[in-house]
């Protein structure tokens, strides 16, 4: 059995472990299918390319409202899709290589499972091969979660790893889901000419959002898609390409294409954990201490197979404590789930930190809000913003920010001084009366957002 000093599983976040400060050890990394993980292959990085692409689609389609005669003739989808995989999946094979290529690195493509605490069974194409580590860390992310009546249809159906490398859009497309991953992609569908319905079982679109945020963007999404809010699929049936959805209330949906966007789940299960006795969640996460150690000696666990925040920043965080916890053992360092910023690149764009309303109101909270929208402030009389808003929430007394979201252009970026406010415990009247805010600009939203606590 082959010895490591090193083994990673998964070369995504977990990739980015492995720095020259590992020269000289013996290291080893697992990869199954891509190389940079879902974030580069499947997940953020192209749908935030599709993502634009469709806002350049709508800006074209609107242009009528700043008084430019433009017209759309067509989303060149194929041609969007081989320009952003054409890069995207030119910097999986770089990365390959370079792993590939690097000295005292070996590269294994292929499944990992444990055999024991601390040794592993690879399944390669032409065989399998045993190994052993003093350390491993495990990072084999997640994947789409598949509800029962798809999987159990066995009709076809897309995901986010597979719906933006198809050869066209569909004419009628069915969303099941109503989350981050669904709003995003059923936008980029819309622009490019797909007729869209959404099912979903809550009431709201992006429900984990501020009920501000959720009730707005569900009224806009209204005006573009077919939302059946409240419902919940019973089964799929028809044939390929003639798909016919059964919802609980005894209606159906006609579609083309399904794409499912319900959630994702941890690819523990599929490592054979029990053999090495490293403990999971109730929800298949692996369950790690502070500093990104799981209940096993010498092995640790990153990005979205642990993490109760499964975004991409989040796992790049995670790995730099557990590169770091790796060679430091007596300084051991963690990392802080507390204050984590999120957006969603639909239509409007959405950013967000900290607490909901309806999380303060189920702590027995009752913040002072502040909010402001882009129709008062010169920037949105530019953009010509009639629905997109600030709102802040903060502590009364004290007035230290409790939560930040934004719904509107450029939310992603309009975010960052309330998260930067949030982490280093600026309270909202320095935040606002302190720093000059440029105007016009769009940051005067947040300016206003916080004069209007009241503080």
């Amino acid at each position: 059995m082959r010895q490591y000093d090193l083994v990673v599983i998964g070369a995504g976040s977990g990739n980015a472990v492995i720095d020259d400060s590992f020269a000289g050890l013996d290291v080893a990394v697992v990869e199954e299918r891509w190389f940079g993980g879902t974030c580069l292959n499947a997940g953020c990085i192209p749908s935030k390319m599709f993502a634009y692409t469709a806002n350049v689609a709508r800006t074209v389609g609107e242009s009528g409202t700043y008084d430019v005669d433009a017209e759309l003739t067509a989303v060149r989808w194929r041609a969007a899709r081989d320009r952003v995989f054409g890069r995207l999946d030119a910097e999986r094979e770089e990365g390959r290589r370079g792993r590939l290529e690097a000295d005292s690195i070996t590269v294994y493509e292929g499944r990992a499972r444990f055999t024991g605490p601390r040794e592993l069974r690879i399944d390669l194409a032409d065989g399998a091969v045993d190994i052993s580590a003093r350390q491993i860390v495990v990072a084999a992310g997640g994947r789409p979660l598949v509800p029962p009546p798809v999987a159990d249809s066995a009709l076809p159906y897309e995901t986010s790893d597979t719906v933006m490398r198809i050869d066209a859009p569909p004419r009628r497309l069915a969303v099941l889901g109503g989350g981050y991953v669904a709003a995003e992609l059923a936008e980029v569908f819309a622009a490019a000419g797909s007729s869209v319905t959404i099912v979903e079982k809550e009431d709201r679109l992006l429900g984990q959002q501020d009920e501000s945020v959720a009730e707005r963007f569900t009224e806009l999404a209204r005006s573009r898609y077919d939302l059946r809010l409240g419902r919940e699929l019973t089964a799929v049936d028809g044939r390929p390409g003639a798909l016919r959805l059964s919802l609980d209330d005894g209606s159906t949906v006609e579609a083309d294409m399904l794409l499912v966007a319900v959630g994702r789940v941890p690819n523990s299960d599929r490592l054979n954990l029990d053999a090495a006795g490293i403990a999971t969640h109730d929800d298949g996460r692996i369950v790690v201490d502070g500093h990104q150690r799981t209940t096993v000696d010498g092995v640790f666990a990153l990005g979205d197979i642990c993490t109760p925040v499964p975004l991409k920043h989040v796992a790049n965080r995670e790995a730099r404590v557990v590169a770091h916890n790796l060679r430091h053992p007596d300084d051991l360092i963690s990392a802080d789930h507390d204050l984590v910023p999120a957006a969603v690149f639909a239509r409007p764009q959405i950013a967000s930190i900290g607490a909901t309303q309806q999380d303060c109101r189920e702590r027995g909270l009752d913040p002072l809000v502040g909010e402001a929208r882009y129709a008062d402030i010169a920037y949105g009389w530019a953009t010509e913003d009639t629905t997109g808003f600030c709102k802040v929430l903060a502590e009364r007394g004290t007035g230290r920010l409790l939560g930040a979201h934004v719904m509107g252009p450029q939310a992603s970026a309009l975010i960052q001084p309330l998260v930067l406010a949030m982490t280093l415990g600026i309270d909202a009247v320095t935040l606002a009366r302190s720093p000059y805010w440029i105007h016009p600009a769009p940051t005067e939203l947040v300016e206003k957002a916080l004069l209007d606590l009241g503080l």
